[in-house]
């Protein structure tokens, strides 16, 4: 899946925010300047209307990155930021409240624009700006998206426009329904992703201009993004939070030697049977293995979601979304959800088949994003592995990669199974 299809999965699932535990680091070019932080929201100046909306909305009070960034951005005279969040942690509840805060609702022109790598991703955000500013009655969004028709000639009036960056530059300067140099406020959400999908990083320093405020989001913070972020955004406050690489310390990892794919699924049937579980997820090589592990599961009364690379956006979100809601117990799928997808009762990650390269090598990284959707936030998990007598070596060369230590099971015996839980 790419990273935008990724992000836009990330929205769609969290229903509240993740509380993350990295430490949160600010960046600016006057270190002697003084910043503030905010632990309640009726700290800072936001209209009753917006105050009311962000509560009406489920937020009773500011996640780590809302702390540090709502006091920049609401700041007069503004100031410019570069953000650095992942998803599920407020940042776009954040950058919404500036863009209802700056518009002037008496003024029926766009004031906020706002860019999206994605037609999905933007609708999401804008469902936002609608669910927070439900009683700024007189601030309106507009989507500059494909299929939204303007008829040439047409004034855009709401003061909000929030889109993708093909169809904001046709609004912008081809057929002038936008005049960027009333713009108060530029919002820049998923920079990373805005950098590796071609031509949209072009495109939107277009559209940006450098006498309006600017907010950059990302997801990363990597040299490109940094880079990127210098080119459009002057003297800009940036704030990080400083995660970890993640690692394996608390994920118990183990093997089983499997001849073929009904031992494999005997494996598979046995740790279910002796390993309490709130969920799995079982990691298949192709399409057509997690088809037939699904069929076998199912055949035999498991409740079983499949997620695979040829399924829609919105079909992919919502079988997540029903085990998400617990309505399957185990989610089958290719590396398609290898990264960026987190549920948080996920207790067991089982590999079905050991991700390698075409040399039958080891793929390091996705064996390590595999299994660390066990283990989230803390929390203790466990990883199997189904292993071919011939494939054993690549479990020596993950150990040796990793430091670390996998442990040989025997299948068949239930009794080490059950002892995994104490």
């Amino acid at each position: 899946v790419c990273s935008a299809e990724s992000s836009l999965l990330n929205k769609l699932i969290r229903t509240s925010l993740v509380e993350s535990q990295h430490p949160v680091e600010i960046l600016q070019q006057d270190p002697s300047s003084p910043l503030c932080s905010i632990k309640s929201f009726q700290e800072l100046p936001l209209k009753k209307e917006l105050l009311q909306g962000v509560y009406m909305a489920g937020f009773n009070r500011p996640s780590k990155i809302q702390e540090q960034a709502l006091p920049i951005m609401l700041a007069y005279p503004p100031q410019n930021l570069i953000a650095q969040s992942q998803s599920g942690t407020g940042k776009t509840a954040a950058f919404v409240l500036a863009m209802l805060s700056r518009a002037n609702a008496t003024e029926k022109y766009p004031q906020c624009l706002c860019l999206a790598p994605t037609y999905e991703l933007a609708l999401q955000i804008g469902q936002v700006v609608e669910t927070i500013g439900r009683f700024c009655a007189n601030i309106k969004v507009a989507y500059a998206v494909r299929g939204n028709q303007v008829l040439q000639g047409t004034a855009v009036q709401e003061q909000i426009v929030i889109g993708t960056p093909g169809t904001m530059l046709d609004w912008c300067f081809k057929r002038g329904l936008i005049d960027v140099k009333k713009i108060k406020v530029f919002v820049l959400d998923e920079a990373d992703i805005m950098i590796d999908m071609q031509g949209l990083a072009c495109q939107s320093i277009r559209i940006q201009r450098q006498d309006c405020q600017m907010l950059l989001f990302s997801a990363t913070f990597k040299e490109a993004v940094r880079a990127f972020a210098m080119r459009i955004v002057s003297s800009p406050i940036v704030i990080k939070l400083r995660e970890d690489e993640l690692t394996l310390s608390n994920i118990r990892q183990y093997f089983f030697v499997c001849e073929s794919q009904e031992e494999k699924y005997k494996a598979l049937c046995n740790i279910y049977g002796s390993v309490t579980i709130g969920q799995a997820v079982v990691f298949c090589q192709t399409r057509r293995s997690a088809s037939w592990l699904s069929a076998e599961m199912s055949r035999d009364g498991h409740q079983v979601a499949i997620l695979t690379a040829e399924l829609t956006v919105p079909q992919r979100a919502n079988v997540i979304q029903r085990f998400r809601d617990g309505k399957e117990k185990v989610l089958i799928v290719t590396n398609v959800c290898a990264r960026g997808i987190d549920v948080q009762q996920v207790t067991i990650v089982v590999n079905f088949s050991l991700p390698t390269h075409e040399k039958n090598e080891p793929d390091f990284e996705t064996y390590l994003h595999r299994i660390g959707r066990t283990g989230r936030f803390g929390k203790n998990g466990i990883a199997f592995s189904m292993v071919e007598s011939w494939n054993v070596g690549l479990v020596y060369k993950i150990e040796e990669h990793f430091q670390t230590k996998i442990r040989q099971l025997d299948p068949d015996d239930m009794d080490e199974l059950e002892r995994l839980e104490n």
